[in-house]
């Protein structure tokens, strides 16, 4: 009897190690790409000027979320939010000078909660915001399995390392450059794919599965990039944005200034004023001719990396997630670069390669990615053949990547989270792999928001202090529509004061899909405060906004029928 025992202790010991091990074979590894900056200029979003060959190969074999969008259009807390799967009311991360885990809470990051399941998690380049949003670590050793790496060339992206025009060396905007006659022969991008290849190749042998996160520093400004990518982009067939004035009610606290840009040493020379510009037409066209450059250049090392994927034989049990902290733009509404709620600073790819979902394991066309050199070969054509049209955001991206990969998903968070470490305020996306999408769903919300300190542009309007912060714009955008408000904030008290409304914005997409012509009505807006005094104050600004687009469409739409 007691030999028996043993033997049946034996037996589930060895199923359970079995088991164990069959649990890890179907965890997916994990290679996360960020792009600093990058907006939805890429071919496999409908962009016909740039040449992004190899991130267009990817979509092809991928699932392409059309309308995705950060929760703020700057880099420290777009990348919190998305990678605590918190919103920034949350996180209480509005600008770059404070840390969660002391500042909020102690919410698990999507690499942490894959180390905490085993996963050997590795960062490059720019992942976390560095300094002090990532407690100038990057947020190890919680989220990562050994300390960030970050590429030594980095250091010069801020000194002058642009030749001018009188042969001298200047901190500017436009910075194409000869390598070679740059520190070291190489560029930030270039470091970080070599140390990411570099990583990948540790790995192969390895049993535990993977976390590699890498972030390209690309396109964000300045636009030191190798020079030969401009002459993809002739600067004769480069076209001005569709719209590129000041909306006419566009309200003044809505605008941002772009001073970054505005402190290089090439856009000060033209002497553009405070707060509107306009930035010469001329100037325009290079900046713009500059930025598809350096997403070519970007697209060229994620290239790389999926090559590397290829040859050492990891596309069938790698699950590849592109993305971007937030757009950019590019002279839309007599704006550059991010800081608004406009779709051109909210708005971001969003791609997943699932193996054995989005594209077939073993794929009888040989390599899954052959690295696309786009400076050497004729670019080749792709098509999406998994589309979602419908809108998501970028607190969705923790819990889908949990599922895909193998792992179970974060729960929802309550409504309110500060104490709860790990749960989500975005949605699991995996049934959008299984099911087809059915149409146009007007449930489908995305919130994002940007401070300000004050109703009209002012220096620090573009990247204002916690303490400074006077108004809060907080947006949501639908299908059809994009509706802003902008509201009374106390930094202190991180409270929003609802009935306090500065200015308000409503875009109707089908008619204006640039966001030009603003359809905002104060008298609408004050009737509809009143209806909306019986709602107790607990009611998220998230759900009021809801209702009050509810109540704007639904009249206009009786409006339309009676016409």
């Amino acid at each position: 009897m007691y030999i028996s025992a043993q033997i049946c202790l034996l037996l589930l010991s060895l199923q359970t190690l079995t088991m164990s091990a069959a649990a890890r074979r179907h965890r997916r590894n994990v290679l996360f790409i960020m792009a600093d900056d990058l907006r939805t200029s890429l071919g496999c979003y409908g962009d016909s000027v740039v040449k992004s060959p190899n991130i267009d190969q990817l979509a092809s074999k991928s699932q392409v979320f059309l309308n995705a969008y950060a929760q703020q259009a700057v880099c420290a807390p777009s990348r919190t939010s998305m990678l605590t799967s918190r919103r920034p009311d949350t996180t209480r991360l509005y600008d770059f000078k404070s840390y969660w885990r002391v500042h909020s809470g102690n919410y698990t990051t999507l690499p942490q909660y894959f180390k905490s399941r085993g996963y050997f998690t590795m960062s490059v380049g720019k992942v976390f915001h560095p300094g002090i949003a990532s407690n100038h670590t990057d947020d190890y050793p919680y989220s990562w399995s050994l300390p960030a790496y970050h590429p030594a060339s980095f250091r010069f992206e801020k000194e002058k390392m642009c030749k001018g025009e009188d042969g001298k060396l200047h901190a500017n905007l436009l910075c194409a450059v000869n390598v070679t006659e740059q520190p070291g022969g190489t560029l930030p991008d270039m470091e970080s794919a070599d140390e990411a290849v570099r990583l990948l190749k540790t790995r192969v042998n390895d049993e535990a599965p993977f976390f590699l996160a890498v972030g390209f520093h690309k396109p964000h400004i300045p636009f030191r990039i190798p020079e030969e990518y401009l002459s993809l982009y002739p600067i004769d067939q480069m076209t001005l944005a569709p719209y590129p004035d000041v909306p006419k009610l566009l309200p003044p606290v809505a605008y941002n200034p772009f001073m970054d840009v505005r402190k290089r040493d090439d856009v000060q020379k033209l002497n553009i004023s405070f707060p509107y510009g306009p930035v010469p037409k001329d100037f325009q066209l290079r900046i713009r001719q500059h930025y598809y450059a350096a997403v070519s250049y970007m697209d060229a090392q994620v290239g790389r990396l999926l090559g590397a994927i290829d040859e050492l034989g990891l596309a069938d049990s790698t699950l590849v997630v592109f993305t971007s902290d937030h757009g950019w733009s590019l002279g839309e509404h007599g704006e550059w670069a991010k800081y608004s709620n406009f779709d051109v600073a909210t708005r971001v790819p969003m791609i997943f390669y699932v193996p054995g979902v989005t594209a077939v394991h073993g794929s009888l066309e040989g390599a899954t990615f052959p690295f696309i050199d786009v400076l050497r070969k004729s670019e080749p054509s792709f098509k999406n053949y998994r589309i979602i049209r419908n809108v998501v955001e970028l607190v969705d991206v923790f819990p889908t990547v949990s599922h895909m990969a193998g792992l179970r998903s974060p729960e929802p968070c309550p409504e309110v989270s500060f104490e709860e470490e790990l749960c989500t305020e975005g949605d699991n996306l995996a049934y959008t792999f299984r099911h087809r999408e059915r149409g146009e769903d007007e449930e489908a919300i995305s919130f994002s928001q940007y401070p300000r300190p004050a109703d009209a542009p002012q220096v620090n309007s573009d990247l204002p202090d916690l303490k400074d912060l006077k108004v809060m714009g907080y947006s949501l955008r639908s299908w059809d529509y994009r509706y802003t408000l902008w509201l009374g904030f106390n930094p202190k008290t991180f409270q929003v004061n609802v009935s306090d409304v500065h200015a308000g914005e409503l875009y109707m997409l089908a008619n204006d899909p640039g966001q030009d012509k603003n359809v905002y009505n104060d008298s609408d807006h004050s009737m509809l405060m009143r209806k909306m005094t019986s709602l107790p104050h607990t009611v998220s600004v998230q759900m009021r906004m809801k209702l009050q687009l509810l109540y704007l469409t639904a009249g206009m739409k009786s409006s339309r029928r009676k016409a």
